[in-house]
């Protein structure tokens, strides 16, 4: 089964995102995804992995893997580089489903759960949606306008409110930054005792309004200095979040390994950086107590399952990703499900409920809290026909002819 054409999709509603499809000579087609420097992804896919990968043979997933994440210089972490080979592994893999007629779950050896627990990252509907620049913008709440499941500004204004909503939606998990803007106005680099005073706020009132009926986790966007990490985690300490998500830059493995000794909080981390050797040299260190990736640039299917094995290996339990695409959420949720160390699954009702349900031709239904697989073969959805047609999505086509 012969590769004949890649394609690349980009829209205007989402400066972050670029899809690609594989095509070929068998009829089939596989979809991937990537996130950030989508210009640069592209431009590294027409230019230097269409060379390589058209009229080469789709079924060699692990050959092309290795091809595309090895290289002389810069590529140990998740740059352009990195996060195309992520959306063509994906792409391949989607596509093998689609010619064996399995769903992808299947093919990564089957479920070891019927079902996983997910948790909502309380974003709001344009979070992350344009390209980075005034925290406001990219947070997507530069705007006073109401919308329905914007939880990021609920959970800054009407904390208990919307803890209470979840819990009603069946979702008993949320994770929020609070702390985010103090980081942006200091640097990263000291924290004063107001600051910790006010992110801790909605910690302690969703506690002491929902009791322990709400697990709650900590993002901090890996924005901070260690000594600054400490006073937020010892802050937070007494409402007992389930993990400190990325106290520092994941790159620090001491200091992150300093912070584990520091709290009996797990420390999670993380989605920010890439490939096994980093995930090995943080579990070396004993630097996080949970592991997470993002399928759409740590290395694609292919090396989301390899750092969920190291991570078996030394006995730490995996979440993955979700708060970028359709695609890497639910190549995501297929590691989880067929990973025995898959601790939970993260999501975002805002986006699951809105542009993923608009651009997804199907996606994972959530049921009390809980996410079960999709039945089709690969993935199990496509791109929907009205946003490929939008006058907003832009495509490039890389052939053989």
């Amino acid at each position: 089964m012969r590769v004949t054409a890649i394609e690349t999709i980009r829209t205007d509603a989402h400066d972050n995102l670029i899809w690609v499809r594989i095509e070929t000579d068998e009829g089939y087609v596989g979809l991937g995804e990537t996130f950030f420097a989508p210009a640069t992804v592209e431009a590294h896919i027409h230019e230097y992995v269409a060379r390589r990968l058209l009229g080469g043979d789709a079924t060699r997933i692990e050959q092309w893997h290795r091809v595309l994440m090895r290289h002389p210089v810069g590529y140990a972490a998740s740059g352009a580089e990195v996060r195309a080979a992520s959306a063509i592994d994906i792409a391949l893999w989607d596509l093998m489903g689609r010619a064996t007629g399995l769903p992808l779950w299947r093919l990564l050896g089957g479920l070891v759960r019927d079902d996983i627990r997910v948790y909502n990252t309380c974003a709001g509907p344009h979070y992350a949606t344009k390209s980075l620049g005034e925290v406001k913008r990219w947070f997507g709440i530069d705007h006073d306008a109401v919308e329905a499941l914007d939880d990021l500004k609920a959970f800054m204004t009407d904390p208990v409110r919307l803890a209470r909503e979840l819990l009603d939606d069946g979702i008993s998990g949320m994770k929020i930054w609070p702390f985010d803007f103090a980081a942006f106005a200091n640097g990263g680099t000291g924290i004063t005792a107001g600051q910790v005073e006010e992110g801790a706020r909605p910690f302690r009132l969703i506690r002491e309004a929902c009791g322990d009926a709400m697990d709650l986790m900590v993002e901090l966007h890996g924005l901070w200095d260690v000594e600054s990490a400490k006073r937020i985690i010892a802050a937070v300490e007494p409402y007992r979040p389930a993990w400190i998500e990325d106290p520092i830059h994941m790159h620090d493995a001491e200091g992150l390994a300093e912070l584990s000794r520091f709290t009996r909080i797990p420390i999670y981390g993380s989605e920010t950086t890439a490939t096994k050797e980093s995930f090995r040299r943080l579990l070396e260190q004993r630097a996080v107590s949970i592991v997470s990736f993002d399928v759409g640039w740590s290395g694609g299917i292919t090396e989301a399952r390899k750092i969920a094995a190291l991570a078996d290996a030394w006995q730490v339990p995996v979440a993955p990703h979700d708060c970028t695409g359709p695609v890497g959420y639910v190549a995501g949720a297929c590691i989880a499900l067929t990973s025995p160390n898959a601790l939970i699954q993260e999501t975002v009702r805002a986006y699951t409920r809105g542009w993923y349900a608009a651009i997804a031709t199907a996606l994972p239904p959530i049921e009390n809290g809980r996410l079960k697989p999709l039945p089709g073969p690969g993935l199990g959805f496509d791109l929907s026909p009205q946003f490929l047609a939008d006058a907003g999505t832009r495509r490039r086509r890389s052939t053989l002819a």
